[in-house]
């Protein structure tokens, strides 16, 4: 965090400032700030955060041996250190993150791009950064950090230095991008798509919409929008932008994209395209598996000119991306064995995707292993959407289906319904009992996707498995 005074830092998150020792409210203080007692380092801020499971006042005396200089709480903790009590240290941190954004933004050349939509804003964020990293400094989450505490621990820490601020906007209910996105006003707005991921949550796939277009709303005056033009949802909301007078950039394989993608080949070594914009026309060989993390790069490399980057820079850092993210479709195993395990996250997009990836890259003398658990935050779709899934797995003449989970079980209802026979498709209550199986079943040949929501816990297995035929 940039350095600011505890009579600022009280000021910004309306908080009361209580001493201790030899500080003074000109005291200032520019360490980490972090949720986590472990991270904390010498002088830095941490946030004793309520949780389901603990509660971080429980390690205010820990965050103080770490070197903490300075604790947000709710309540006053008995420990030797200051202290700032606020109603909701939620709401403090994305507050203080306001003021320190704020701050930057006006004393140099800070510029915010905020990402959101259905599936894929980790592997754009990560391309993104990835690209903008080659221009200046760059601050982009760690992992997901997408949410009302995550997102605020990230813009927090900008510094004068940085050049560029890369976003993540998660949601599971209206409002909440809306409100992250307001205490930055990204210069750059990008929206990937509208799905039924956290439809449960709300209300259907319309609020979806509503709730993502929030991020148009927020863009600065001045600033641009960068939409999925293959996606009507996401296309609609160029009104906003319109009304709003913003720039506007179109990103897709139609026509009328501004950025543009092409001639499309999936390979177990990668996707190929065209990428166009104007007149230039470009090849792109990007590293991450499937055809749908092409859709990401361009959205990633729209953001990027938007920002002033040259569309050859941009392809150029794009095809050094390896990964996409932890267990988002890592390649894992060998040659005689390969795990891709994309078990992080799951909504029926990106499960679609991931099972028409792996029929991609399965060559005809390779057998084809899906490894499914449940998409989660479905609510009352999840029924439908899990036999779509099932359907969708044998119509692509997957051999082997296993199922993992009791609410991944209509998902394999489907599949036996849907023609499976002769055990191509089976059921596990647990992920123990589906690696005891895949151990005596996988053999030469075999090309595996793990794929679950992150709640169901398949990232794991994959891990497991990918160590056992490494």
């Amino acid at each position: 965090m940039i350095a600011l005074s505890l009579a600022e830092i009280a000021a910004a998150v309306s908080g009361e400032l209580r001493l201790h020792g030899a500080d003074t409210p000109e005291t200032t203080v520019d360490g980490v700030v972090d949720t986590d007692s472990r991270n904390i380092r010498e002088g830095g801020v941490f946030v004793a955060k309520p949780g389901e499971a603990t509660d971080g006042h429980l390690f205010v005396g820990k965050a103080l041996e770490q070197g903490a200089a300075l604790a947000l709480v709710e309540r006053v903790v008995d420990e030797p250190i200051t202290q700032i009590v606020v109603p909701d240290v939620v709401v403090a941190i994305g507050e203080l993150a306001r003021e320190v954004v704020a701050r930057v933004r006006a004393a140099g050349r800070l510029q915010v791009v905020g990402i959101t939509g259905s599936n894929g804003k980790t592997t754009t964020k990560n391309m993104l950064a990835t690209i903008l990293r080659a221009e200046g400094e760059t601050v982009a989450p760690v992992g997901s950090f997408n949410n009302a505490v995550g997102a605020p621990l990230t813009m927090l820490r900008v510094t004068h230095d940085t050049r560029f601020l890369v976003c993540e906007f998660g949601a599971d209910a209206s409002g909440q991008i809306a409100r992250l996105a307001g205490l930055v006003t990204p210069d750059v707005g990008v929206v990937l798509m509208v799905g039924m991921a956290h439809a449960g949550g709300f209300g259907g796939i319309e609020a979806t919409v509503k709730a993502k277009s929030e991020l148009v709303s927020a863009i600065r005056d001045g600033g641009t929008a960068v939409l999925n033009i293959d996606d009507a949802r996401v296309a609609s909301m160029a009104g906003i932008a319109r009304e709003r007078g913003l720039g506007l950039l179109w990103f897709g394989e139609g026509e009328g994209a501004d950025v543009r993608a092409s001639d499309l080949r999936v390979t177990a070594s990668g996707t190929d395209a065209v990428i166009s914009a104007g007149e230039t026309a470009l090849p792109l060989h990007l590293q991450v598996l499937g055809s749908h993390h092409v859709k990401n790069a361009l959205a990633a490399a729209t953001a990027a000119t938007a920002l002033g980057v040259s569309l050859d820079d941009a392809i150029a850092r794009l095809e050094t991306v390896e990964l996409a993210e932890r267990w988002r479709m890592q390649v894992m195993g060998s040659e005689r064995v390969r795990i891709i395990n994309d078990a992080y996250n799951a909504s029926p997009d990106s499960m679609q995707a991931a099972l028409r990836t792996l029929a991609q890259i399965t060559g005809p003398d390779e057998r084809m292993v899906a490894v499914l658990g449940a998409m989660s935050e479905l609510g009352e779709y999840a029924v439908e959407e899990h036999s779509k899934i099932g359907l969708l797995a044998v119509r692509l003449r997957i051999p082997r289906i296993v199922v993992v989970g009791q609410d991944a079980r209509p998902l394999y209802l489907a599949a036996v319904a849907e023609g499976s026979w002769n055990d191509e498709a089976v059921f596990f209550e647990d992920a123990e009992a589906a690696f005891a199986y895949l151990q005596g079943e996988l053999r030469d040949g075999d090309r595996v996707l793990v794929k679950s929501s992150n709640s169901a816990g398949l990232r794991f297995l994959g891990d497991r498995l990918g160590e056992s035929f490494s």
